[in-house]
């Protein structure tokens, strides 16, 4: 299960079932939209679907919920997390945002971690006002000045910046003190235990599937488009590229693509933990493998 509607950052995985990789390695692979991360997280952990996409922190917090999950591979090892607004509109910071209405939908990530947001910069969580608005209302929101501020994902940077010009105001969470880890492969606990070397085999072929179209999206992008309708090239190219950017750090491209820092997500948990809290601790380490993984696939440094 995705963790929302399909962009350029699946494409990978769209490509890898067009070239018939999954199938080779024995995976009947079925593709299913999201509704946020929370749902995914919660999917997975029931044992709705097999494997997802969600992001960390809200992976974080869904085992603490009691969801039995395990993350085998990191898809953006920095926060894609932004917020953006009008100039215009008298906020020049996150400072301002008190008193403001915040537009996102109601399961996206950055609203379950807008308290951890919220206190790194100082402000009361409870000091602005959240608007339910779907992922492809959000521009057209911020225009209308129904909502102040919408939340989401650096990928569509440049669509904003066209849309909006030098009156476009933008506070990446990475720069605020919060680059915790993005979007993540989540597997079902039963599900890897009594199946192991089916999830190797998944992360294996999805493993390469994104560094291919790291290496050239092209084919990467045609596989979208032939499965998913809606969808501009122009503008799926312009995520790529900003996508490439958050998969890239010290542990990618030193260790494999998609390797998880253990320092790092026990500093996510520690984060997540004293920041909004969760329900029943647990040892952040049990949270992650990159066990799956193929060392030899790396990301590229540039």
């Amino acid at each position: 299960m995705l963790n929302w509607t399909p962009t350029a950052d699946h494409a990978p995985i769209y490509f890898a079932k067009a070239k018939g990789w999954y199938t080779e390695a024995g995976i009947d692979l079925n593709i299913e939209a999201g509704k946020g991360s929370a749902v995914s997280a919660q999917r997975v952990g029931t044992g709705g679907s097999d494997l997802g996409i969600s992001d960390l922190p809200t992976t974080i917090q869904a085992k603490g919920k009691g969801a039995d999950v395990k993350a085998v591979m990191v898809i953006y090892a920095n926060s894609p997390q932004g917020f953006y607004w009008l100039k215009s509109s008298g906020i020049n910071g996150p400072k301002d945002f008190a008193g403001r209405k915040i537009g996102n939908p109601p399961g996206d990530a950055a609203r379950l971690m807008w308290p951890a947001f919220a206190k790194k910069v100082g402000l009361d969580p409870a000091s602005v006002t959240f608007v339910n608005v779907s992922p492809q209302a959000k521009v057209a929101a911020l225009k209308s000045k129904s909502v102040d501020i919408i939340s989401d994902f650096y990928n569509e940077h440049d669509l904003k910046a066209r849309e909006f010009g030098a009156d476009l105001g933008f506070q990446p969470w990475r720069d605020a003190g919060v680059n915790v880890y993005g979007n993540s492969l989540i597997v079902n606990g039963p599900y890897l235990a009594k199946n192991p070397a089916q999830v190797k085999k998944f992360v294996a072929v999805t493993q390469r599937a994104y560094d291919a179209c790291v290496k050239s999206f092209e084919p990467c992008l045609q596989a979208l488009q032939a499965s998913v309708s809606g969808l501009t090239p122009d503008n799926q190219r312009d995520q790529w590229n900003r996508i490439k950017q958050l998969m890239r750090d010290d542990t990618t491209t030193k260790v494999a693509l998609g390797a998880f820092d253990g320092a790092r997500v026990k500093a996510d948990y520690e984060l997540v933990s004293s920041l909004i809290g969760i329900d029943k601790a647990y040892d952040p380490a049990t949270l992650f493998t990159n066990e799956f993984l193929d060392k030899g696939v790396r990301m590229a440094p540039n």
